[in-house]
């Protein structure tokens, strides 16, 4: 019985659980929720997993860059890139979120939520003060979402600096992040009993009206990569690397393919290394460095998306949100996505951190966590096309590319 389980992929196993849970809830009704603390189990061990994640894959992903002048034109470049893309794609999601609108018009009345994080009105000063942890012990205790990630950022930078004497310990990070990711994977084989009993829950409980709000916000997010590919991507392959954009998309299909039906950038590593190489033409040492760090830190599907589901969260819970909450929600956006693991259901375990940076409920997680497999892939595929657009464009500005070998028509 095992091995059959276990011989479905993940991702038939959740959706198979989505049908599952919607039929049973209208079936059910509100008595639904009766089963809801097997879904509450599964958000508990994802929030379990964030701050190991994060500080493991932050800290590894910097000590990658391997040493700090190493950087020079290319890693500079690259990250100036991973940056700005970043925090476009956070206010795209954003904007989508704003002006669309897709958690409106539930009726959330029936429904008992834990603590509510409390917003964030401090003042800049304070702010930019709180960033520094008075002790780290206690900012990865309380999952206090700024100073972490500082720390981590520090740590990484200590180890370059240290060099030689900085690489054992830049190895334990690694087998840290990895770990973690084993452990998330692990956590994920939960995914299809808690999107079961969390769409039963949904449906029964809140109805039709929850279900169009969760269809509305995956066409959304389906909407916000395609803008970040087709239009971001598109724009730096025309104008900054002035390469045919065709031939761009042409030589990474194979890329798309795994990634969207892996949902993993890690995955699907080999194969994007592979693409920006033999059919893009982009050197071995910078196709090497910028898509490996990139498959680490450049996840600009999944920080659209955790601008744009905070934006839900907050809508269905009634939550009013400032500027300054639009600029919190900015950074901690794009840093998370930076600390998202590329596995599936990274983007997933992020949310509790933004969403607490701004006062939004984390029962938002149980909304969409039945959901997420099926925007996951696209968000992937968002994240795969940006280190390979990123690679392309860096290899460009450095002389680093064949361009005759990118318009050959001979990939493979």
């Amino acid at each position: 019985m095992l091995k059959f389980w276990f011989a479905i992929p993940l991702w038939q196993r959740v959706i198979a659980a989505l049908i599952l849970g919607i039929l049973t809830g209208y079936l059910w009704g509100p008595d639904a929720a009766s089963i809801k603390w097997i879904g509450d189990f599964f958000i508990a061990s994802i929030k379990m997993l964030v701050v190991p994640l994060i500080f493991f894959s932050l800290v590894s992903g910097v000590a990658a860059i391997g040493d700090i002048a190493k950087l020079g034109k290319v890693g500079g470049r690259a990250l100036l890139i991973f940056v700005i893309t970043g925090q476009i794609a956070v206010w795209l999601g954003l904007a989508l979120g704003t002006f669309v609108k897709p958690g409106l018009g539930i009726d959330t009345s029936n429904i008992e939520m834990g603590p509510v994080p409390e917003p964030n009105d401090s003042s800049w000063t304070d702010m930019i003060i709180s960033m520094v942890p008075q002790s780290p012990v206690q900012t990865m205790a309380d999952v206090n979402v700024l100073p972490l990630i500082v720390f981590a950022l520090l740590v990484g930078i200590g180890i370059l600096m240290a060099k030689e004497e900085g690489e054992p310990v830049a190895k334990i990070f690694d087998s840290g992040a990895v770990i973690m990711q084993k452990v998330t994977m692990i956590v994920m084989e939960l995914t299809p009993f808690g999107v079961f009993a969390l769409m039963a829950w949904v449906a029964g409980t809140l109805g039709f009206d929850a279900l169009t709000a969760l269809a509305k916000l995956v066409g959304l997010n389906y909407l916000g990569c395609l803008l970040i590919i087709l239009g971001i991507y598109s724009v730096m392959i025309k104008f900054i690397a002035r390469l045919p954009v065709i031939d761009f998309f042409r030589g990474i299909a194979d890329a798309i393919a795994v990634s969207y039906s892996t949902a993993s950038s890690n995955a699907t590593l080999p194969v994007t290394l592979r693409c920006t190489q033999r059919n893009l033409g982009v050197s071995q040492p910078v196709s090497s460095f910028v898509v490996s760090l990139g498959a680490t830190i450049n996840m600009n599907g999944t920080a659209m998306y955790l601008g744009l589901a905070t934006l839900f969260g907050a809508q269905i819970f009634g939550v009013d949100l400032s500027w300054g909450d639009y600029f919190m929600i900015s950074i901690t956006a794009t840093l998370g996505a930076v600390g998202a693991a590329g596995i599936p259901g990274a983007g997933l375990i992020m949310m509790a951190l933004v969403f607490g940076s701004v006062g939004v409920p984390l029962e938002t997680i149980a909304f969409v966590a039945g959901v997420d497999r099926i925007m996951d892939m696209m968000r992937t595929t968002t994240n795969v096309s940006g280190d390979a657009a990123v690679a392309t464009t860096v290899a460009s500005m450095t002389g680093e590319i064949d361009r005759a070998e990118m318009i050959s028509a001979d990939d493979v």
